[in-house]
């Protein structure tokens, strides 16, 4: 279908069904619908009327497995209701990508070389998708896209995860008759951010933007981790998931955060492995006379905290299946307490005039009064936290937080059951 008709149909209501069924949330319908018509209009300014088609992947959030992965250990995640957008059209062999928040070069798929001078740039995602369909054996072609994209940058919900499973799924769709299996595009999406944008992350992200509603995924074997959709109606329980932004610096944090990894790999190699998941926990409790001699207290905490944490991932989940919601609060909430307690990434070493997490958790345990649950997400020491907020408490939830960290720094979100996904 041409642009111009399509966007005759976002403007006319014709897609709001459809959108209502991909956002799960009427309040938020009139914004998506214009979001829609934003970038088939952006498409037709920059390529012309062409026949198009329209593609979504998710933003995420990380619900529990704080600090797990990279031990080889389980983790929870879920897609969100912020998304990349994506207007495409086919082409021959040009990649031509349009985002209306940073400048990105045309391509060829004909030179999809790394470059190690695109390290860190949207050019190295979109190639490194590329060629990771072509390792894989799957079929690739041309395209020209306008992308927009909501997720918050910066906040822990994958804003580059998304946009690279954005790409996978055009390429699927264009070229593969959508016959990729997303956990597979989220492995390819991987391959790109480690290979070719030069970043060494897990692939938590890209499963979760990837495959949408709720995902566990077990990092025993990392070149083959086990992912499991959990198949939950999350609306039925009256909570909202709320991410508040405390507005705290991540500048100057990268020690801290190699220090986890670092200090837990430290206990690992003192009982004779690389990762917390090969050590037997009992030997781990039985050698701590000798852990807190050669790695010290912090050390020995944080592992703990990945014992403990390990195990809760497979109970949080387990409660989720047997429908007990207060079992999975609880879980979200001991997690939480375990980061802030063992883990100890709610403030930066030093940290005494500004601790921001420390503070909005405090809030929101007086907000939510005993109910919901919060904690720290993602990387921590600064950014965001994370609540589940009973929806009668959300209005004051929301004032309460802004009235503290600034208008618009609470973000209302849904969880959706689609990640990356051919939406028309």
């Amino acid at each position: 279908m041409k642009a111009s008709e399509l966007k005759t149909k976002f403007e006319n209501g014709s897609c709001d069904d459809l959108l209502l069924d991909l956002y799960g949330d009427k309040d938020i319908l009139d914004m998506e619908r214009d979001r829609y018509i934003y970038a088939l209009t952006s498409f037709i300014q920059r390529f012309g009327d062409l026949e198009v088609s329209v593609f979504t992947a998710a933003g995420r959030t990380e619900v529990s497995g704080n600090h797990t992965d990279h031990q080889h250990g389980r983790v929870l995640a879920a897609s969100v209701n912020l998304d990349s957008i994506g207007v495409a059209a086919k082409a021959d062999d040009v990649i031509e990508v349009m985002s209306d928040a940073f400048p990105i070069e045309t391509l060829s798929i004909s030179d999809l070389e790394k470059d190690p001078a695109q390290e860190g740039t949207s050019e190295a995602l979109i190639k490194g998708v590329y060629q990771g369909f072509v390792n894989d054996g799957y079929h690739i072609g041309g395209m020209k896209a306008f992308v927009t994209s909501n997720v918050l940058a910066g906040a822990g919900l994958s804003s580059s995860a998304s946009f690279e499973v954005l790409i996978g799924c055009i390429l699927n769709g264009f070229y593969n008759g959508n016959d990729v299996p997303l956990p597979e595009i989220a492995k390819i999406a991987q391959y790109a951010e480690n290979e070719y944008f030069g970043k060494p992350c897990g692939l938590m992200d890209q499963c979760a933007c990837a495959c949408g509603g709720l995902v566990t995924i077990d990092f025993q074997d990392p070149k083959q981790p086990v992912i499991e959709p959990i198949p939950v109606d999350f609306a039925k329980y009256g909570h909202s998931l709320c991410i508040v932004d405390t507005k705290g610096s991540h500048a100057d944090l990268t020690d801290e955060y190699a220090s986890i990894p670092g200090e837990m790999k430290t206990v690992a190699r003192a009982m004779g492995h690389e990762v917390l998941r090969d050590v037997k926990e009992a030997e781990f409790y039985a050698a701590l006379p000798r852990l807190r001699e050669t790695c010290g207290d912090r050390a020995v905490l944080r592992a703990i905290h990945f014992f403990n944490e390990n195990r809760r991932v497979p109970g949080i989940v387990e409660a989720l299946k047997a429908d007990d919601f207060e079992a999975f609060l609880a879980g979200i909430n001991a997690s939480g307490n375990s980061s802030f307690e063992y883990l100890q990434n709610v403030f930066p070493k030093g940290a005494d005039r500004q601790m921001e997490v420390a503070l909005g958790l405090a809030l929101a345990q007086q907000a939510l009064e005993g109910t919901g649950a919060s904690r720290v997400h993602g990387g921590g020491f600064a950014g965001t936290i994370q609540a589940f907020v009973p929806d009668e408490k959300v209005p004051a939830f929301r004032d309460l937080m802004e009235s503290c960290f600034g208008e618009g720094s609470c973000h209302v979100l849904k969880i959706r059951k689609y990640g990356g996904h051919q939406v028309l």
